[in-house]
């Protein structure tokens, strides 16, 4: 089956084309080519697994080359797609829900007149996500990565007539940038360093390599992996991109785009299992974002933009895993398919939401909606339940065992890192929970209010087209991370390509860490309840908060630390050169051709044809020549 590998590629490709190149002849049906190329590519990549499950570890990595890309001098950079259980676990996820998010889009953009071009762009991010996951080496990898930050940038200003939207986009493809600066750089020294750019030249070169330059290898990958994932300081864009429509929210937040950062620190894992201080960063990096996206969700009354702010801290968690290093790889991957699942359906929850409020986005607007969208309000609480880890959901088999890992660390450093994803979990059960009280229960606010555009609320549930994917992805949320975790299951099939697993051994017993874990989440509920299910919720945000608060609704410092770090030293630089520029450059030139100018003008006078003007200017010139002559002379 790997020898048909490249129509993975291919289909969602020759979609796109095909929406993009046909017009609007094809507005009647681009949705359903767009959604039948991204199935059947799903369905090619679930027989491609299925031909590689029964055998040996050694022979679940494949390689298929395609063509050469260019040379140049002594590099060689070919197209060939790597198949083994990390790129092929990818493939399922992104084509599979995918798949999913596109059925959802027709009934949720089925008014939208735009809505082939949407679905030729979705195709167009599905496509660089498996070139992304698929490529041999990291310059293919690159160009995926580029891919998808271009067809993130399409789809987040899809809505371009709005002012937030194209704001958001160009946002999200800046931040980007920075972080695919290190990415490059990586590469480009891999080149140096190694004379290779594939995989198997890399990591095959890399313990010959000085440890100085494997850790800075390491920090420049992570670099691009906290712009393409929203961590810190990266993370700012990614609330942002909420402007864009709800499916590509889901498509973003759950199985392509944000999940890059983590699959190249997994991918790359022969480079960080040298460099311990690499691995350290990814694990502070992963702490710390984890707490911010929890802390700004807590604020949050746009509920998009709580999801986005989950997503945040849950991306988070898995890069406090794959930091954790070698052994512990898998459940960061365990996590993110987890999350895939769950977070996917809970964006699509919130798309069906706001399909039945009239695109309103603000909880305080709703309440009381669990009778009104029976199917949304259960498709939602099976993902709520199984991102705040309720025993026995596919949180609690993703999310527990990483913060057992973290506390394995040991000493400080475990306690640190434990700590913080233990305080994570009972910030996302509060958040979550409020959430959940602020839309479905407590008094119908909606009643007394209409929305901005003057029309009175009809809360309704969704058409099928809709909720039959919401339906799909709550199964996964409930059952997909007990059927991945039993027996290792998930761990030993990527073994090959991530490392054995080794079970995290904490300082107590794993069952005081879960006991401990529910707690927290159940003060987390309790809390939430008490804050916002006994209290009437105003329809308008109070003013009047504490210093936290007010940090929280700030994103957390998120964009005051890129205007502090980035935009206002980006802007002082580019003052500087300006002024350097007319001031400096076109001043000197244009000083120089203005006194020259000038004393032209005065020597044009000089010429006055008048004789006795002439014999003046030569005794001048005699009386100068002799005093020259003296003042050498006797000097």
């Amino acid at each position: 089956m790997s020898s048909v590998a490249w129509l993975l590629l291919l289909l969602p490709i020759a979609g796109a084309v095909v929406l993009l190149v046909g017009g609007r002849r094809l507005d009647r049906i681009g949705h359903y080519i767009g959604c039948a190329t991204v199935i059947l590519s799903f369905a090619l990549g679930v027989a491609i697994f299925l031909s590689t499950t029964g055998s040996a570890a050694v022979d679940r990595i494949h390689s298929v080359q395609l063509f050469s890309w260019f040379s140049a001098g002594t590099l060689d950079v070919n197209l060939d797609l790597r198949l083994d259980p990390l790129s092929l676990t990818f493939v399922l996820l992104i084509t599979g829900v995918g798949s999913l998010i596109h059925i959802y889009s027709i009934g949720y953009m089925a008014h939208d007149p735009q809505r082939r071009k949407f679905f030729a762009y979705l195709n167009l991010f599905v496509a660089a996500m498996l070139l992304l996951v698929l490529g041999g080496g990291f310059v293919s990898l690159y160009f995926g990565w580029e891919g998808v930050g271009l067809a993130s940038y399409l789809l987040i200003g899809f809505w371009s007539d709005r002012p937030a939207a194209a704001s958001a986009a160009k946002k999200a493809f800046l931040m980007n940038r920075v972080g695919d600066v290190g990415l490059a750089l990586a590469i480009f020294l891999m080149y140096k360093e190694m004379g290779t750019t594939s995989y198997q030249g890399v990591f095959a070169a890399i313990p010959t390599v000085s440890p100085a330059v494997v850790t800075t290898i390491a920090l420049l990958l992570l670099l691009g992996a906290c712009g393409k994932s929203g961590q810190v300081p990266l993370q700012a864009w990614l609330p942002d991109a909420m402007e864009g429509p709800t499916p590509v929210s889901a498509l973003i937040h759950a199985a392509t785009m944000v999940t890059a950062g983590v699959y190249l620190i997994a991918r790359s894992s022969p480079i960080y299992n040298l460099t311990s201080d690499g691995r350290l960063v990814v694990t502070i990096i992963g702490a710390v974002t984890l707490l911010v996206g929890c802390i700004a969700g807590c604020a949050k009354d746009d509920i998009k933009k709580v999801l986005a702010y989950s997503t945040v801290s849950q991306i988070g968690y898995m890069f406090l895993a794959v930091g954790l290093g070698s052994g512990v790889y898998a459940l960061g991957i365990l996590h993110l398919l987890t999350h895939g699942f769950f977070k996917a359906g809970l964006f699509l929850g919130a798309g069906s939401v706001m399909h039945g409020m009239n695109d309103d986005v603000d909880m305080r607007h709703y309440g009381g909606l669990a009778n009104k969208m029976p199917i949304t309000f259960w498709t939602i609480m099976a993902g709520y339940l199984a991102l705040i880890g309720f025993p026995f959901l596919s949180g609690y088999f993703s999310k527990d065992p990483i913060i057992e890992a973290a506390f394995s660390a040991g000493g400080a450093k475990g306690a640190l890192l434990g700590g913080a994803a233990l305080i994570g979990a009972g910030l996302t059960a509060f958040y979550m929970t409020r959430l959940m009280i602020m839309t479905f229960f407590g008094e119908s606010r909606w009643k007394q209010l209409k929305s901005a555009d003057g029309r009175d609320y009809h809360p309704h549930e969704s058409p099928k087209v809709m909720t039959i994917p919401m339906i799909v992805l709550a199964i996964g949320s409930v059952g997909a991370g007990a059927f991945l975790a039993t027996g290792n299951r998930l761990a030993n099939w990527l073994a090959p390509a991530v490392g054995n697993f080794e079970e995290p051994h904490p300082p107590v017993a794993k069952t005081v860490i879960t006991i401990g874990t529910l707690v927290v989440v159940a003060l987390g509920v309790g809390i939430a309840y008490l804050v916002v299910g006994r209290v009437p919720v105003p329809v308008t945000r109070p003013e009047k908060v504490g210093a936290l608060v007010r940090f929280a609704r700030a994103d957390a410092g998120g964009n005051a630390i890129n205007e502090a770090l980035v935009a206002r030293p980006g802007r002082w630089l580019g003052g500087a050169l300006v002024f350097t520029d007319t001031r400096g450059v076109d001043g000197a030139v244009n000083g120089l051709a203005s006194a020259l100018g000038a004393l032209s003008s005065r020597w044009r006078r000089w010429q006055s044809g008048f004789v006795r003007s002439y014999a003046l200017s030569m005794l001048s010139g005699t009386f100068l020549v002799v005093a020259a002559l003296i003042v050498v002379r006797f000097a």
